[in-house]
């Protein structure tokens, strides 16, 4: 007996867009400008703009497998280039403008992307990372090439639109097909390459879209505060189109008071970021007056938030707060809280979905007897969890495929996940990752230093910040303004600690290493 059969159905990405071109071709994506009049394109003209897109990468040589790396703010032009690039078949390798060029070129040396498409107004960072990574062209979106790169061509993207001709097939490809790739520092403070895949990324937006994750509809307007550029924008420009929502994207500005402006013009019902920029518009709203109307909902991740700060803002805003917990090697959300449940606090970081495991484990990896209301080391598996970090043969989860998070957590009776700290010493600030290590390096390679450690002290704003512990070394010293300064241009300028703590002697554990958990436990306080 033939038992029949179902029709074959690639999961690749860009059929999300194709879904709303058909179904919602005149929704909008806008993009702010700061003149007020925002740029406004629907669903179908900005498939077909993608199109094209892909029409010119493919004339520069650009083939399926192959990185292209973005360098950019959330615009409409910085999504048509995503799509461009996934729905031909090549892989997005997103940059963090906020890093140094050192740190985004070693990266791109890595992923070995010779195509490079970058916002107007960073162009002067990507002439230095071109200095230093084998770029061949440089595309520029969101305004015209101002600049001018040593073997390098630099062209804006209209010219070449402007000649392009709608050649270019998507999709037909193997579902499990690398589509993105963002670097994150990881759990070992070494920045590792996590490849997402087209499957990958299309059940990770399936499960966004349930009711108790971010449950979007057609009804709603969408703005991710949260940067492309940082772990799929939370999976907002797949969601979105999906559902056919409308999308709504800041551009480089998210301070208050241009996303007080955005919201109320635009009408936007949902939006997603960490907490300090919903900080920043609680606190022009308390300075300036005026309201938010249409906003319902607030998506907010990447840092821990204070329980003060998410009464504040719901009472002020009358909007309810969804904390959430996830990480880039989850593409990224992990858990998110449900807006309705009373009993929510900002310590929640709610249930996981369908599609999301979590184990806590012993610091062997054996898995807890108890896994409710038992602290333990925090592992994550999933269809949309990695197993793999660029570059590396060897797997990143364990035997039975789970992935170290490297966070300690507990979860309570009814199934909510609780971060109670890291195992690692990366210290997470306005949702990016510092990296101690790389500050202790380059200050104790002074001279005059003989130890140096830096640690996370909790912030009511940032979350942590990075203090620096210096223990100098006799009859020498070093100015305060003379320690910081040996940073500047070696490291993000964000990455630069906010205090000098000068000790006598730097404590060390049994194993001669510096203790770390004794300088958090004496100066990780506020």
């Amino acid at each position: 007996m033939n038992d029949g059969a179902m029709q074959s159905y690639s999961l690749t990405l860009d059929k999300y867009l194709d879904h709303a071109a058909k179904w919602h071709p005149e929704t909008e994506v806008v993009t702010a400008r700061r003149d007020g009049e925002n740029m406004r394109v629907g669903y179908a003209k900005l498939r077909h703009r993608a199109l094209l897109f892909s029409s010119v990468l493919s004339g520069l040589g650009v083939r399926a497998g192959q990185r292209v790396a973005t360098l950019a703010w959330n615009s409409q032009a910085h999504v048509e280039a995503w799509f461009a690039i996934m729905g031909m078949g090549a892989v997005c390798h997103t940059l963090n403008p906020r890093l140094t060029a050192s740190q985004t070129a070693a990266m791109l040396r890595q992923s070995q992307a010779q195509v490079l498409i970058a916002s107007a107004d960073l162009l002067p960072l990507a002439s230095e990372i071109a200095a230093a990574a084998p770029l061949s062209h440089v595309l520029v979106i969101d305004g015209d090439a101002g600049e001018r790169i040593d073997g390098v061509t630099v062209t804006p993207i209209e010219e070449l639109l402007a000649d392009a001709k709608h050649d270019v097939a998507w999709g037909g490809f193997d579902e499990n097909t690398a589509s993105g790739l963002c670097f994150t520092s990881g759990t070992t403070g070494e920045p590792k390459g996590v490849t997402y895949t087209h499957r990958s990324s299309y059940l990770h937006t399936l499960r966004l879209l349930q009711a108790d994750v971010i449950g979007i509809t057609a009804r709603d307007t969408v703005l991710p505060v949260v940067p492309m550029f940082h772990a799929n924008a939370w999976g907002m420009p797949f969601a979105a189109p999906a559902v056919g929502a409308r999308l709504v994207l800041p551009g480089r500005h998210s301070d208050g008071a241009s996303l007080a402006r955005l919201i109320v013009s635009e009408g936007v019902t949902v939006a997603a970021g960490v907490p300090t920029v919903w900080l920043g518009l609680l606190e022009y709203l308390e300075a300036e007056g005026g309201e938010v109307p249409t906003l319902q909902r607030i998506l907010v991740g990447g840092a821990p938030m204070p329980q003060a700060l998410m009464q504040r803002i719901e009472q002020r805003l009358g909007v309810a707060v969804q904390t959430s917990w996830g990480m880039t090697e989850l593409s990224p959300l992990g858990t998110m809280a449900l807006p309705a449940d009373p009993r929510r606090n900002a310590a929640l970081s709610g249930r996981p979905a369908i599609g999301v495991d979590l184990l806590l484990t012993d610091a062997d990896g054996q898995a807890l007897p108890n896994q409710r209301e038992a602290e333990g080391h925090l592992r994550v598996r999933g269809p949309a969890v990695v197993e793999r970090y660029l570059g590396q043969d060897g797997p990143a989860t364990d035997a039975d495929g789970w992935f170290d998070t490297g966070d300690l957590a507990r979860i309570d009776p009814e199934g909510n996940l609780i971060i109670t700290g890291r195992a690692k010493d990366l210290i997470k600030s306005g949702g990016e990752w510092i990296n101690p290590a790389q500050i202790e390096a380059i200050v104790s390679a002074l001279p005059q230093v003989s130890l140096a450690a830096v640690v996370g002290r909790l912030d009511p704003k940032w979350g942590e910040r990075p203090i620096l512990l210096v223990e100098m070394r006799k009859d020498e010293d070093l100015t305060d303004q003379q320690l910081l300064a040996s940073l500047k241009g070696r490291v993000a300028s964000w990455w630069i600690p906010d205090e000098v703590v000068r000790v006598p002697k730097m404590p060390t554990a049994a194993t001669g290493k510096v203790d770390k958990m004794r300088l958090r436990s004496q100066f990780g306080q506020v």
